[in-house]
């Protein structure tokens, strides 16, 4: 009996250890409870068993109803470090995403700001667990468009971190053929190269108009709300000078991509 409960505690402590965790000990006890009244049902009336018996059916619809809106809208928060195999890998990843982060913003000529650390903790902890295990070969490949890609050093290292690879191109045609042998989980593009001023726009154009519905985002220097405004209307999924807006654009798209 002793050696019985130890177990169950063991248990019960392993499972209090992450989100889903909790919510499996919640269910368990729950229906512990319902278990332990309907022992006792028998010297209930029929008036009394009512509300029992509505509980015990509409008890799992609830919990699977919010299981799913978890999933779909939260599935970043269901996992704790103790869900990786090696908790230190989890924190040293998360710090190496925050550090690329920080540089790549205080480097940045173009976003003349000034690295947020309370948002830059932010965006790590929003880091979608899926990204880096259950992902397609695909579905954690970026193809980053830009004739200077040395600019884009720290903000690369911050996807690598979590397992994203990527394809570099230097002009708007060699990202078409990037895009003709090769599916992506996102498309990252700047706005001016050499071929003209609204390079980006240029490949956005060739990217729907082959029915490419890939997520597209300008990484520019520009953060204009006018000019965010004219990247979504030509059909972009978002517009940014901004490394850590950036980060959290792309990591959500992929994501959402994904499931």
């Amino acid at each position: 009996m002793n050696n019985d409960l130890e177990k169950i505690g063991q248990t019960a402590q392993g499972l209090s250890k992450s989100p889903l965790g909790i919510i499996a000990l919640f269910i368990v006890l729950v229906y512990g409870f319902a278990a332990l009244v309907t022992t006792f049902a028998s010297s209930l009336t029929s008036f009394e068993r009512l509300p029992l018996i509505y509980f015990l059916v509409i008890f799992p619809v609830l919990v699977l109803g919010v299981f799913a809106w978890l999933v779909s809208r939260h599935s970043s928060k269901l996992y704790s470090p103790g869900d990786y195999k090696n908790e230190e890998n989890y924190i040293k990843m998360q710090l190496n995403v925050a550090t690329a982060l920080a540089t790549a913003t205080a480097r940045s000529k173009q976003s003349k700001q000034e690295a947020n650390i309370h948002e830059i903790i932010n965006a790590v902890e929003q880091i979608p667990y899926t990204i880096r295990t259950y992902a397609q070969p695909w579905n954690n490949r970026i193809l980053w468009v830009d004739d200077k890609p040395e600019n884009n050093v720290y903000e690369r290292k911050a996807f690598e971190e979590l397992g994203i690879s990527f394809s570099l191109a230097l002009s708007t045609s060699q990202a078409l053929e990037f895009l003709k042998h090769n599916k992506f989980a996102a498309i990252i593009s700047d706005m001016g190269r050499t071929e003209g001023p609204l390079e980006g726009y240029v490949l956005l154009e060739h990217v729907r108009n082959q029915g490419d519905i890939t997520p597209f985002f300008i990484y520019a220097g520009s953060n204009l709300p006018g000019h965010r405004e004219e990247a979504l209307k030509r059909g972009a999924q978002g517009s940014t000078n901004n490394a850590q807006e950036l980060f959290t654009l792309v990591t959500k798209a992929i994501l959402e991509k994904t499931q």
